[in-house]
């Protein structure tokens, strides 16, 4: 037999190999000639070449096993990365449509075997849940009403999935990789069908996001145009989607439009809805009080549902400079990092990573690497908190487990 049939042979065996022992063919002119794969060479391959380095294979978003989840109907999952690459709701600097192709690229150091979260105390790639990159949402860049639509329904598919463990007495939890931020809006959309309850929404941002779409252009308005990265949360709030006793923006430093406060004071308007929390609050009350704050204003209530949404804008463009509305002043990425760690037993049933446009980026592309590292401590949170009954509790802070 020819070097390349054994090769052909070979890799059908490794296309099976969670199956029983292959048995393979070859034809190149010679007698048929059969190779079992046996138990013994099946290990003996995957301990040769089951291995991979930061920098190689295929970019998934921390090397999770690929699989297009939208055309794939069987495909399980507890934990899911999706990626939105839209960014025609944008009122400022494009490309964020890129983004999620970037913080793929970024998590690449996040490989399972060496992805242990000492401050957790688990490692959540290699924990009870099952995790997937669904890899994109094919979205049109030409008509943002059908783009919206699709994100809707995409959201709603991947969400009403079965989950893969028996340990997860929940729904599956998309981590949606944008994007600009307008993908909150059919995020929220479908998460209102999944719970049927308006969602608490705990925003990082530089901005409210809760603009009348009239504050971009009064005259020139269309019911499309009214779809965009800075109105979204205004149309939520109309349609009823979130929860307007619990929901927080935190790293705000906006300005403001007209001569006076309006945006923040105008009775019945969807911003009055949330609590604020100033990007200036850190340096008074440190990251130990913005993370008392949160949750004080949201709870621990294991019956509602939390959306986390971070638009990558709410650190320093010092630090993350590859974003479409840069805001000097902001949060640094340990500040958020440690914020997101403070928060971890908030019941989070969704998130976003949003408006990383890497052409803004800078060559050590620490905008990408920050969202990556953010994905990774949501991730984190959610494992670690979606094993439900007694015995059950995962890991702990720096190793002392949480007291029940």
């Amino acid at each position: 037999m020819s070097i390349f049939s054994v090769k052909n042979a070979l890799v059908l065996g490794l296309l099976a190999l969670s199956s029983s022992p292959v048995l393979a063919h070859s034809h190149h002119g010679h007698e048929d000639e059969e190779i079992v794969l046996t138990e013994s060479k099946k290990a003996e391959l995957l301990m040769k070449w089951e291995q991979e380095w930061s920098f190689s294979g295929v970019s998934t978003f921390a090397h999770m096993k690929p699989v297009k989840c939208l055309v794939e109907p069987d495909a399980r999952y507890d934990i899911a990365i999706i990626g939105a690459p839209f960014d025609t709701a944008v009122s400022y600097r494009p490309g964020a449509r890129f983004g999620p192709r970037a913080i793929r690229a970024a998590s690449a150091r996040q490989l399972p075997g060496t992805s242990f979260n000492a401050r957790a105390g688990i490692n959540p790639y290699l924990s009870w849940a099952t995790l997937l990159d669904c890899g994109d949402i094919p979205i049109t860049p030409f008509d943002n009403a059908l783009a919206s639509r699709q994100m809707y329904e995409a959201f709603l598919e991947l969400g009403t999935r079965p989950v893969a463990s028996s340990k997860n007495n929940q729904r599956p939890k998309l981590v949606t990789l944008g994007g600009d931020h307008s993908v909150a809006l059919p995020a929220l959309r479908a998460l209102y069908q999944i719970y049927q309850k308006p969602i608490t929404v705990l925003h990082f941002d530089a901005h409210l996001d809760t603009w009348n779409p009239v504050r971009y252009a009064s005259y020139w308005l269309s019911e499309q145009s009214r779809f965009n990265h800075g109105s979204f949360f205004h149309i939520a709030s109309s349609e009823g989607l979130i929860s307007n006793t619990t929901s927080a923006h935190a790293g705000i430093r906006t300005r403001l439009t007209g001569v006076d406060d309006s945006d923040y004071t105008t009775p019945g308007t969807p911003e009055q809805g949330f609590m604020r929390i100033h990007a200036d609050d850190i340096d008074d009350i440190g990251t130990r009080g913005v993370i008392d704050a949160i949750i004080e204003r949201i709870g621990l209530d294991s019956e509602q549902p939390v959306y986390l949404s971070v638009d990558i804008d709410v650190l320093d463009p010092a630090t993350a400079p590859g974003t479409g509305t840069p805001e000097p002043g902001g949060w640094t990425t340990r500040e958020m990092i440690r914020i997101l760690r403070g928060i971890e037993k908030l019941n989070v049933v969704g998130a976003d990573i949003v408006e990383v446009s890497p052409s803004y980026d800078n060559v050590g592309e620490t905008t990408a690497l920050a969202a990556a590292q953010v994905a990774f401590e949501i991730i984190t949170s959610m494992v670690k908190a979606g094993v439900e009954g007694p015995g059950e509790q995962l890991g702990g802070w720096y190793g002392r487990k949480d007291e029940l």
